[in-house]
C-alpha cells in the first residue's frame, strides 16, 4: 500500500502521522527525573486492554500515521506485551506503516531483542543516562547497569539499530559527556541528548537538574566536529554528525529552543486518553467511543476532534519562578 495524504491535519497545517503509545504506566527503574520512588500506578481496571491497543493503533493508521513507537514506563514489562507488537507489525507487511518501534530503559532487551526484530521491528531507542554503574544506581534507584548493557548487546546482536537517549543532568552527567559520544561511536550507536522536562512531582529539584543543551552543544564545538544534519527520524530532534566517530549526535531541546513548529505527534496513553501535546494537559477521552461500538466511526469522529484542538505549543519553564511542574502528570504517563 502506497503512502496516502495524511487525513490528520492540525489547525496549524501540521500533518498528524506518528502516534506515541504508551502501552503501560509501570517501570521497574524509578529514574529521578521522571518517578517518584513511591509510585501510586493506574488500577488494571483502567487500563486498555491489548486488543483494545491493537484497535486504537489500527484506527490511527488507518487515518494516516506513518510511524508508531512504543513506550511507558517500560513497554517490556507489560504482561504479552509481544502479542500487540506482532500484531501491529502487519501493518509494516502491508505497507501502511512505515516504522514500528519502541523506547526501553534496556532492562529486558536481552529476552525479547530476537522476537522484536522477527516482529519487525529494526531500531529502538534506549534511555542510558550514565555508564557509571553506582551513579546508575544512583539515577534509576535502583538499577544495575550490566543488566541494561547485554539487553543492548542482545538487541545489537539481533540486528536492531540502537539510539540511545541520555537525559542531561546538570552535576550527575555533564561530566560524562564525552565519554558516552566516545562509547556511542565505538558500538555505533547515534546518542540524542535530552533536557529535563518539568512534569509530575518527583520529589527531587529540577531547577537543580536542568543543563541547557545550548551549552552543551557550545561546549562540545570545542573538541568535537559538529556538521548540522537534515537527518531526521519523524522525531524532534535536531542532529549533528561528529566527524570523530561517524555518529550522530541529536539534540532534543524544549527548554532552551522548542520544536513545537514541526510537531508531528500526538500521546496515547495506555487508558486510551489521547494528549495532543505533552506539555499541555488539554486531552481527549478515546476508550468511551472505542467501547461504545464495534464499529469505529465515533472512535474516528473523537480522533479528528481531538487533532482539531491541538495547540501551537507547549508552555514548558524552569526557572526560579516556575520549578513547579508544567503539567500534573508523570513522564511515565504519556512516555515522552
Amino acid at each position: 500500500m502506497a503512502p496516502t495524504e495524511p487525513a490528520l491535519i492540525d489547525p496549524f497545517a501540521r500533518p498528524i502521522n506518528y502516534l506515541r503509545v504508551s502501552v503501560t504506566d509501570r517501570c521497574d527503574l524509578r529514574c529521578v527525573y521522571c518517578m517518584a520512588e513511591d509510585m501510586t500506578f493506574l488500577p488494571k481496571a483502567d487500563i486498555l486492554s491489548l486488543e483494545e491497543l491493537d484497535r486504537l493503533c489500527s484506527a490511527f493508521v488507518d487515518l494516516g500515521v506513518r510511524k508508531l513507537r512504543l513506550t511507558g514506563g517500560e513497554p517490556l514489562v507489560r504482561k504479552n506485551i509481544m502479542w500487540l507488537i506482532r500484531r501491529l507489525g502487519r501493518h509494516l507487511d502491508t505497507g501502511a506503516l512505515d516504522e514500528l518501534t519502541l523506547t526501553s530503559n534496556g532492562t529486558q532487551l536481552a529476552r525479547y531483542a530476537d522476537e522484536l526484530a522477527d516482529a519487525g521491528v529494526r531500531r529502538i531507542n534506549v534511555s542510558l543516562d550514565t555508564l557509571d554503574p553506582e551513579k546508575f544506581k544512583a539515577i534509576t534507584r535502583w538499577g544495575d547497569l550490566d543488566q541494561v548493557l547485554n539487553g543492548i548487546a542482545a538487541a545489537r546482536k539481533a540486528g536492531l539499530a540502537i539510539k540511545i537517549n541520555t537525559v542531561a543532568l546538570r552535576g550527575v552527567n555533564d561530566d560524562e559527556i564525552d565519554r558516552l559520544i566516545n562509547w556511542c561511536g565505538e558500538c555505533e550507536f547515534d546518542l540524542t541528548f535530552i533536557e529535563v522536562m518539568p512534569m509530575g512531582e518527583i520529589g527531587e529539584q529540577r531547577l537543580d537538574q536542568y543543563l541547557p543543551l545550548s551549552m552543551v552543544r557550545s561546549n562540545l564545538s570545542e573538541r568535537w566536529t559538529l556538521t548540522e544534519s537534515d537527518h531526521s527520524t519523524g522525531g524532534p530532534a535536531r542532529y549533528f554528525d561528529l566527524a570523530e566517530t561517524g555518529q550522530r549526535l541529536g539534540f532534543i531541546t524544549p527548554l532552551t529552543h522548542n520544536f513545537c513548529e514541526s510537531c508531528n505527534r500526538v500521546r496515547l496513553t495506555c487508558t486510551g486518553t489521547l494528549f495532543m501535546c505533552l506539555g499541555q494537559d488539554d486531552a481527549a477521552d478515546l476508550r468511551a467511543p472505542l467501547r461504545a461500538s464495534d464499529d469505529d466511526a465515533l472512535l474516528t469522529a473523537a480522533i479528528h476532534e481531538a487533532i482539531g484542538r491541538k495547540p501551537k505549543g507547549h508552555d514548558f519553564v524552569i526557572d526560579r519562578r516556575h520549578n513547579a511542574p508544567a503539567v500534573g502528570r508523570h513522564m511515565s504517563v504519556t512516555g515522552g
